[in-house]
Parts: structure tokens; sequence; C-alpha cells
């Protein structure tokens, strides 16, 4: 039996996926960006999972977060050593039952994993965009989406789930498009960063920009600027974790040594342990994009973005019923920031549920196993479904 057969042979992964690519934006008819520019021709990456019912009435739209992409579960081949990076929430009988719904995920505009980008070929220089390539925010990223889903004959959204800035997305397609979308689970998320929240993704950014082979984002034919964007991601790595979280994983614990080295070598653990995330994402992820993206997590802003006054007047546009989720331990975007969107949709006399999850784990404990998640989303997405 092979690798792949016996990590599947309990029938709860999707198995096999394939990555789909959707053109759309050609000129003369490009889209417009909230900044004023206009972009196009547009690829967006994108994989669908599950059965499209007779009515389409299943659908359910899955965006990511920063480093994430299209590949939301399953395997590309027999080979592959990992699924997708929401395997443990997407699949049959899974908290988002692939029997049962119709799943797709994209990657976002902006992004570097088949989404029209910085890295992608500008077709007015035959060369990569790099910072030609126009800012975008959170809401050309759901326009995109919209795109997307037009082309696949998709008018009604039973659910759009995601978390952190795939949770921001997730806001945004309640309040762009309310007739489309049915319910709404942001996980982890805000309607607005804070500003320790915008001081580390500029501090991330500042050590892409301070590597001397970024070349103001003229690298592709030449040395990647690695060290600036390995310490970018060690830098918010920090942010996804917790003081207990890292208490318990790594303490002062030294890494396979009995006392200091006495220079600069990864004495401790925790060290080491960064260090190795950070050489792992310069392998799959590209400097410009993190730039992008984490600009437009910065620019999100509900209220403003919308025309409204305070969160109350933003959520008057919705007509979703929401799963709101915070983490005890997210201190990124910590669950006082939930409860904040709560009664703003509350005020409207919208239909919400929220659920505060004790996890010492950090931001990052909407990608990691939780019964608890795992059964909220099952059980509101089947009240849901039922009453739709």
């Amino acid at each position: 039996m092979s690798e792949y057969a016996v990590r599947n042979n309990d029938g709860n992964s999707v198995g096999i996926v394939e990555k789909r690519t959707f053109t759309f934006a050609e000129p003369p008819d490009t889209m417009a960006l909230e900044s004023g520019v206009k972009l196009g021709p547009i690829n967006i990456a994108y994989e669908t999972i599950g059965q499209l019912n007779a009515d389409r009435s299943n659908v359910i739209l899955i965006t990511h977060a920063l480093s994430g992409d299209s590949h939301v579960a399953g395997y590309y081949t027999e080979k592959d050593k990992k699924p997708g990076w929401w395997e443990i929430m997407v699949g049959p009988g899974k908290g988002i039952d692939t029997d049962r719904y119709f799943v797709v995920c994209a990657n976002i505009l902006g992004g570097c994993m088949g989404s029209t980008g910085p890295s992608s070929i500008n077709p007015a220089s035959g060369k990569a965009y790099g910072l030609d390539f126009p800012v975008v925010t959170i809401g050309d990223m759901v326009k995109a989406q919209k795109a997307l889903l037009d082309h696949l004959g998709i008018k009604k959204l039973l659910a759009v789930v995601g978390g952190s800035i795939g949770g921001m997305q997730v806001l945004e397609w309640s309040l762009r498009y309310p007739e489309m979308v049915t319910a709404a689970i942001p996980l982890a998320t805000t309607t607005r960063h804070s500003a320790l929240a915008i001081a580390f993704n500029e501090v991330g950014r500042q050590a892409i920009m301070a590597d001397p082979n970024w070349n103001r984002g003229n690298y592709y034919d030449g040395p990647r600027p690695n060290l600036g964007l390995a310490v970018a991601r060690m830098i918010g790595h920090v942010t996804y974790l917790s003081d207990e979280s890292m208490r318990q994983k790594f303490g002062r614990r030294l890494q396979d040594k009995r006392d200091f080295s006495f220079n600069f070598d990864a004495d401790f653990q925790v060290e080491s342990y960064l260090r190795h995330q950070g050489s792992k994402f310069v392998e799959r992820f590209d400097a410009n994009s993190f730039l992008y993206i984490t600009k437009a997590a910065d620019y999100f802003d509900l209220k403003n973005q919308h025309g409204a006054g305070s969160q109350v007047e933003a959520f008057a546009k919705a007509q979703a019923k929401f799963l709101v989720v915070s983490f005890t331990s997210d201190w990124l975007y910590p669950t006082y920031q939930s409860k904040a969107m709560v009664k703003a949709m509350k005020k409207n006399g919208l239909d919400v549920s929220f659920c505060e999850i004790k996890a010492d784990c950090g931001h990052d404990a909407f990608l990691l196993p939780n019964a608890r998640l795992a059964s909220l989303i099952k059980g509101f997405l089947e009240r849901v479904q039922l009453e739709s």
C-alpha cells in the first residue's frame, strides 16, 4: 500500500485535488481597483471540492490568511507529504463536510500561488511587475473572488468562512455583496488593525526592504531578498503564537547543547525554531507579495471603506447570519475586537452567534486541531442550510 493510501484509508480526506486558473479583466475590460488604478488581465488560482447540488445552494467559499493559498485540503499527487492548509477542517464528515457542501477556495489577488501579484509577468513590459504592481485592498481581493464565482455560475453562497486576513475577507463579503451571503464565519479576525498589528507588519516590511537583494522590488532576475523575508516571517510568526504556547513548547531549553555557545548561534530551541520557520517560508513565498498583502490588511477598515461613521452603521448593510469566533490567547486580534463587531451586528438585529474558545496556542488556533471549533462550524452550517 502506498504512503498516500495509508494516510487516506480512513476516508476523511478529500483525496486528489486540482488547481485551476480563471483569467478575466482582459484589456480593455480591466478591473478598477480601489486605488483608482485599472488592472488586467487577472489570473485567479482556485480549487473546488465536493459536488454542486442541483439548485447550487450548497456553496461554501473559504478565504485564506496571509501565507495561505487555494490549496485548502487534499493532495495534488499521491507523492505529496502534506495536504492543504485546512485539512483538519475540510473533508468528509469534518467541520466543513465535503460530502454535503461544494467548497471553493481561491488564492487572493496580490498573492504568489497562481493568482496575479507582483511576481506575475506585466504584459506591458514582459517582466515581473515588482513594485509596478498596484497596491490592492481586501475589497479588491473580494471583487476578484466575485468575478470567479460569476464565472462558475454561483449566485448565492451558503457561507463564507475564513480566519485572520481571511476573516477580513469574510466581513468584506458580508457588506459588499450582502444579497449573496447567507452566512458568514469570521474567525480570529478584526474589522480594522490596531496600532500594534500595523507596527508588527511594518517591522516585517522594513526587514524585507532593508535586504540589499530586495533592490526596490526588482529581484526576480537575480538573488532574492531571502534574509529579509525570513526575518519578516520570524516576526510575524511570534505574533501568531502566545506566551503560554511558547513556554510549553520551548521554555528556555537549549538546542542540541548543554551550555551556552558564547557566540550568536541558535542556543535556545525557540531561536532554532524561528530560524527554521523563516528558512522554510522563503522557499514558497514571494517577498513582494508579503509587502502587498500586509499593506492591504493594514488599510482594511470596515466602516471607512463602506462610508459609515461607525461599525454599527457599517453592519446595517449585512443580511447574513454570523458565527464569530475568537480565542483566549490571541493577542494579535484579541477577543475584545470580536466582541465589538458582535455588538455592532446585534444592534442591527442580525442573527449572531459568538464563541470565545479557550486555547493556549495564540492566533494560529483556528488552523490547529480543535474539536470545539469543528463542532461549532459544523452545527452552524447545518442550521443555516436547514433554515435556508
